[in-house]
């Protein structure tokens, strides 16, 4: 059957994924076993939600178990989503991009056809596959993300817990609005296709910033994380987001009421921590993808495909103080934000 190109999603749907997706998970006992080798995981390193996933990859040290490829940045196809991320003819067409490795594919949709030849939905990234079956494991990164750690790999490093059982509670609790506010905000703001929209969209966003400025702030004494002593998906949640920041959001999707090394000292101390002190953040962060990649496959925000050479830096390290204590917490003062920044619980 001859794959059949998906209807249109609205910019909701786009930010929710759509009804079509796979839910497996690797694991002893399971049709999907954590056998080293078997898996391929499909990124862009563009993407915040794939990001994540190879962020907690790098954390749990699975590089070799699970090998990754990457698509193009660029473009991504028609209005419509059509034909998809792009697969380079070589190694060398684009730097950071690889060829499809198992099936010569050109596009990611031809993964999601050979998983379903009546697939229906958008073609997004991560996509965790399975060599042995040859289908789609899960492209979910919030599952992904909390899966791996606990998928059994015999590599994988055992001090790495994400989800802790003492802080599941406050990770729960920051997690919803983290994910509605920030992580899928910064796209309502840039995507509004009204005034309206972009007006209720933005004050959101700079909300959530607030709010986690003030929770880094208030959990400085006790170490560098956005909880304090203990390294929690959060931080890998708000670091893909954080360090889009300034050198796409504020820009291109008109996220500027703020930006995050002038108005969030902690939170600019937090990333500049994790970017320089971190390994698996720096070394999964590739500011051309991600900047080429949004200047270049929206037209309609920027029609010209001009990518701006700034900010510069791209992320501050300069200055960081290891005594986050002695750094001031800030935020943006403007009153509607300041407002919904009190609707937003920090589980404290």
């Amino acid at each position: 059957m001859a794959p059949v190109k998906p209807k249109p999603l609205t910019v909701v749907q786009h930010l929710a994924g759509s009804n079509q997706a796979w839910h497996g998970k690797v694991a002893p006992g399971t049709p999907f076993p954590p056998d080293s080798g078997r898996y391929r995981l499909y990124i862009g390193l563009f993407c915040p939600f794939a990001h994540r996933v190879n962020i907690v990859r790098h954390l749990l040290g699975l590089q070799a178990d699970i090998p990754v490829t990457v698509v193009k940045p660029y473009p991504k196809g028609n209005d419509k989503g059509w034909p998809g991320w792009a697969f380079p003819s070589s190694e060398t067409e684009y730097p950071g991009a690889n060829p499809d490795p198992l099936f010569n594919s050109s596009y990611l949709h031809e993964l999601y056809f050979r998983a379903d030849p009546e697939y229906q939905g958008r073609y997004s990234v991560p996509v965790l596959w399975d060599t042995h079956t040859n289908t789609i494991v899960n492209n979910e990164s919030a599952e992904l993300m909390r899966d791996l750690p606990a998928a059994g790999f015999a590599s994988a490093s055992t001090a790495v817990d994400l989800y802790p059982a003492a802080l599941r509670a406050q990770i729960d609790t920051i997690t919803p609005w983290m994910q509605r506010d920030l992580n899928t905000g910064v796209y309502r703001a840039g995507f509004a296709q009204t005034q309206e929209d972009y007006d209720k969209a933005v004050p959101h966003v700079f909300a959530a910033l607030n709010a986690l400025e003030r929770l880094r702030g208030a959990s400085a004494a006790a170490g560098p994380y956005l909880l304090g002593a203990t390294l929690t998906e959060l931080d890998v949640r708000a670091y893909a987001t954080v360090v889009r920041f300034d050198v796409v959001y504020v820009q291109h999707f008109k996220c500027n009421l703020g930006t995050i090394r002038h108005d969030y000292p902690q939170l600019r101390n937090w990333l500049a921590f994790l970017y320089e002190r971190v390994p698996a953040f720096r070394d999964t962060t590739d500011f051309r993808h991600i900047k080429e990649n949004y200047t270049k496959s929206h037209a309609d925000i920027n029609p010209r495909g001009i990518t701006p050479m700034g900010p510069w830096p791209d992320v501050e390290v300069d200055g960081y103080d290891a005594d986050a204590t002695k750094v001031r917490v800030g935020g943006v003062k403007m009153p509607l934000v300041l407002e919904l920044e009190k609707e937003l619980d920090l589980g404290l």
